[in-house]
């Protein structure tokens, strides 16, 4: 039994967290957060992760993401794994803990060439048949340390060289290949019983592929942070829309006939969770709304306690103006 079918109302309510934050930058930028340069350690305080545990239970968060990258020493390529990575051991522990809690843990891997820093070497090799053999062999590894979790996400998002322009090497798929390799992934994922997600901000550029390439099984998470959702949509099919619109992507995914788990987030706002979840209640067919999905994006540090908990916190707040 899933942890949502045990929610009052039915759906999921999701926390994003980082074992690894080997995700961004593949060297040092001046100006920008050092959070986003990847590091040979793994960055993840284990006593604010209890915290924020307890925290989601509190809340009546009933799912956790976590986005693993190299932080566990993989058997199938342990030579990615960064120092102080979870053993598997160490992981399968985990996820038992969070299941009694009444939580249910999704892993995500990001195999976006913009978000792969955590692949090694392999992030190198984009494209390529050792790629393809290495990426199967992680998505099977953690289907199975994580007992073939009902979704597997695997990102997706912001394959662009504006997101690249700052890295070391750079590598962008873009037309046939692009979608090649989301079907390999897609197809690795399903072959283990469970269920590709995705971010969906290929869409906001690239609607009439998107709608037409896109398997109809894959969950979408569609994504916009800010706290103002004024505006409406002005064509009666599809169009590519700005960042300041994206939020007209969740109309149009529904429209298609797509599950969706809206993500918001108080990366900018502290509003916008609450203002996601309104809009989505109110514009998306309720049997394709999975559920929300809330996302902070910090790592698991002490230095960003406050705002983890802030994230939890907003949540709650939600959650408590829908059941009562």
């Amino acid at each position: 039994m899933s942890a949502s079918t045990n929610q009052p109302d039915g759906l999921i309510w999701a926390n994003l967290i980082h074992l690894s934050y080997n995700m961004w930058c593949d060297r040092p930028i001046d100006g920008a957060s050092p959070h986003i340069v990847a590091q040979p350690y793994l960055r993840f305080d284990d006593g604010l992760w209890s915290e924020i545990v307890v925290a989601m239970v509190e809340a009546g968060i009933n799912m956790v993401v976590l986005d693993l990258g190299d932080g566990v020493r993989y058997q199938c390529c342990p030579e990615i794994a960064v120092e102080g990575a979870w053993t598997p051991q160490r992981l399968r522990s985990e996820l038992r803990r969070l299941r009694k809690l009444g939580i249910e843990p999704i892993p995500k891997l990001n195999f976006s060439t913009a978000h792969d820093a955590w692949l090694g070497r392999y992030s190198r090799m984009v494209s390529t048949e050792p790629y393809y053999e290495v990426c199967g062999d992680l998505i099977r590894e953690v289907c199975q340390l994580f007992d073939q979790p009902r979704f597997f996400h695997l990102g997706m998002d912001e394959e662009t060289a504006e997101h690249q322009r700052n890295f070391a090497y750079a590598a962008m798929r873009q037309h046939e290949l692009w979608w090649h390799d989301l079907h390999f992934f897609v197809r690795e994922v399903e072959d283990c019983g469970s269920r590709a997600w995705i971010w969906s901000d290929y869409v906001w550029h690239h609607p009439a592929d998107f709608y037409a390439l896109m398997p109809r099984n894959v969950v979408q998470s569609n994504w916009y942070y800010e706290p103002s959702f004024d505006g409406e949509r002005t064509s009666s099919k599809p169009e590519p829309y700005p960042y300041s619109r994206a939020f007209l992507a969740y109309l149009d995914l529904d429209d298609n006939g797509f599950e969706q788990i809206p993500t918001g987030s108080n990366w900018t706002s502290p509003d916008n969770f609450r203002a996601t979840v309104a809009y989505c209640l109110e514009n998306i067919r309720r049997e394709r709304l999975l559920g929300f999905l809330q996302t902070p994006w910090k790592p698991t540090l002490a230095e960003c306690r406050d705002h983890h908990l802030a994230a939890v916190e907003q949540v709650a707040r939600a959650r408590k103006d829908i059941i009562g």
